[in-house]
C-alpha cells in the first residue's frame, strides 16, 4: 500500500510525508512534521488510527481521509481494496469535508489546578479499573448539579462517539452533524439514571465522591490518566472541529446499515457479500 501511494502521488500532485514508524519502511517520501505543516492527513488502519490522527492535528483545520485496514472502519472512508481510487478522488477534489464536533477536557486536582488536558473526537470516559465496587460521582452541567450517579463509569461522548462505547453502554445514536454532548452511565446501579443528551455549548463537570481510591480517565479509548476522589473532570466542546472526508454517495445511514447491521441482520450480511 505504501508503495502504491508513493507511485501515484507525483501524478496527483501530492507530496507524501510519513510519521517516523512508517518513514522507516516506506523507502520514500518525507518525514512528517508538525500539524501546521500538512494540508491533508491520510490514516492507514482503522477507527483507532483515525482517532489518533485527529488528536495529533490538535485542532488544525485539515481534512482526514481514513483508509480502513481493519474490520469495522466505521469512521473511515476507503477500504484496503479501493484506497487508490479514494486517494485519486481526494486529489481531484471529489469529496466532502464533514465537520465533526470534538471535545476538550481536563483533570483538575484538589486545589483546582489543571494537571492534564486532552482533545477527543469520540469520548471521554471516567471509569474504575479492576475494582468490583461501583463508582459514586456527581455530575454538574454549567455548575448546576444534575444528579449523583452510582455506576461503573460515565461516558461523555460527541455525536461521532455515540456509536462507540456510549452505544455499547445503552446510549442513543446521534447523527454526527447534530451537535450535542451525550452522557451515558455505564451499568448504573439505579435504573432511573438514563443517558442524557445535552446542548453542545454546556460545560460538564464530574466529581468522584466515593468508590475505589483510584479511577481512570480514558480519552478515545487510547490515552488518559489516573483520577482520585476530590479531583474534577471538566469536559466542553472544543473550539475547532475535526474534518472527516466523505465521498458523494455514502451517508451516515448507509454506514449504519452496512457496519452495524442497522435495519436487520439480513441486510448487513447481504452488503458484506458485495
Amino acid at each position: 500500500m505504501l508503495g502504491t501511494l508513493l507511485d501515484v502521488a507525483p501524478s496527483l500532485g501530492l507530496t507524501l510525508a510519513f510519521e517516523d514508524e512508517l518513514w522507516d519502511i516506506a523507502e520514500g517520501g518525507e518525514r512528517l512534521g508538525a500539524p501546521d505543516t500538512v494540508q491533508a492527513l491520510f490514516t492507514l488502519g482503522g477507527d483507532g488510527t483515525l482517532l489518533r490522527g485527529a488528536r495529533w492535528l490538535d485542532g488544525h483545520n485539515v481534512p482526514i481521509l481514513g483508509i480502513n485496514l481493519g474490520r469495522l472502519g466505521f469512521l473511515t472512508s476507503s477500504s484496503a481494496t479501493d484506497f487508490e481510487e479514494g486517494v485519486r478522488r481526494f486529489a481531484r477534489g471529489d469529496f466532502v469535508s464533514e465537520a465533526r464536533m470534538a471535545l476538550e477536557s481536563c483533570a483538575l486536582d484538589r486545589d483546582g489546578n489543571e494537571r492534564c488536558a486532552w482533545r477527543s473526537l469520540n469520548d471521554v470516559v471516567l471509569h474504575k479499573g479492576g475494582f468490583a465496587r461501583v463508582v459514586r460521582f456527581t455530575v454538574f452541567v454549567d455548575d448546576e448539579p444534575i444528579g449523583s450517579y452510582s455506576a461503573d463509569g460515565l461516558v461523555v461522548s460527541t455525536p461521532t462517539g455515540s456509536t462507540g462505547y456510549s452505544l455499547s453502554a445503552g446510549g442513543p445514536i446521534v447523527v454526527p452533524t447534530v451537535e450535542s454532548i451525550v452522557l451515558t452511565p455505564v451499568s448504573p446501579h439505579t435504573l432511573a439514571m438514563r443517558p442524557l443528551v445535552l446542548p453542545p455549548q454546556v460545560e460538564v463537570k464530574v466529581r468522584a465522591d466515593d468508590g475505589p481510591e483510584e479511577l481512570l480517565v480514558t480519552i478515545d479509548g487510547q490515552v488518559g490518566t489516573t483520577f482520585t476522589g476530590g479531583e474534577t473532570l471538566v469536559v466542553r466542546r472544543a473550539r475547532s472541529s475535526v474534518q472527516i472526508v466523505r465521498f458523494p454517495g455514502t451517508t451516515f445511514f448507509t454506514r449504519l446499515r452496512r457496519k452495524l447491521g442497522w435495519g436487520g441482520l439480513s441486510e448487513r450480511d447481504g452488503d458484506a457479500a458485495i
